[in-house]
């Protein structure tokens, strides 16, 4: 059985500080911003209706934890396995913008949104979001129905929007994350990751 336990998964996390500083979640709706038949392109009919127009990259949602029977603990692996995995997802989602969208102005505003998307989980890592570090187990249940059979990429509608992405929330145990040094160890590790991404 599942145990759910309804929180919000915005909070307001205004931080001053340098250009290094941590990515926060805002509590305010983003300004509308509509991509509908953005441009008359035809592409982009139905956009708005994945998160909606006042959320391009799913900032704005609710997150229901889900307790499960058994609990999930994470295991450290090689790093270099971590990064092999990794870059398939990478190259995995350009293939999935490049072989599904022929319009290049769709595929730039949907690449856009993907990685703004998942950037918002550096701020939950950082432990400034306001909510706990998981993943949506119910969308990652569908990472297998992305392949078809012959090695296509699947064309079915998976039956979810934006709107359900927190709704099967689950959290991993056995982290080391220390409330008196890892807020300082975990920004830090930040700011040497941003240096390098230039």
């Amino acid at each position: 059985m599942f145990a759910k336990l309804t929180v919000p998964f915005v909070f307001m996390t205004a931080l001053a500080g340098t250009v290094l500083a941590a990515p926060t979640r805002l509590n305010a709706r983003s300004s509308i911003h509509s991509f509908e038949n953005w441009g008359g392109i035809s592409s982009f009919d139905g956009f708005d209706n994945f998160y909606g127009s006042d959320n391009f990259s799913g900032l704005i949602a609710d997150e229901t934890v889900v307790s499960q029977q058994s609990e999930l603990v994470c295991h450290s692996e090689s790093i270099e396995i971590i990064q092999q995995r990794l870059l398939v997802l990478q190259e995995m989602a350009k293939r999935i913008i490049t072989e599904q969208i022929c319009e290049v102005e769709t595929q730039t505003v949907v690449f856009h949104q993907f990685i703004a998307s998942a950037s918002h989980f550096s701020s939950d890592l950082l432990h400034v979001s306001g909510h706990q570090v998981g993943y949506d187990s119910a969308i990652v249940g569908h990472y297998g129905d992305l392949i078809g059979s012959d090695g296509s990429l699947s064309t079915n509608d998976l039956g979810f929007s934006g709107h359900d992405l927190g709704n099967s929330y689950v959290t991993v145990s056995g982290s080391n994350w220390n409330d008196q040094t890892s807020p300082a160890s975990v920004q830090s590790a930040y700011g040497a990751a941003q240096v390098a991404s230039f």
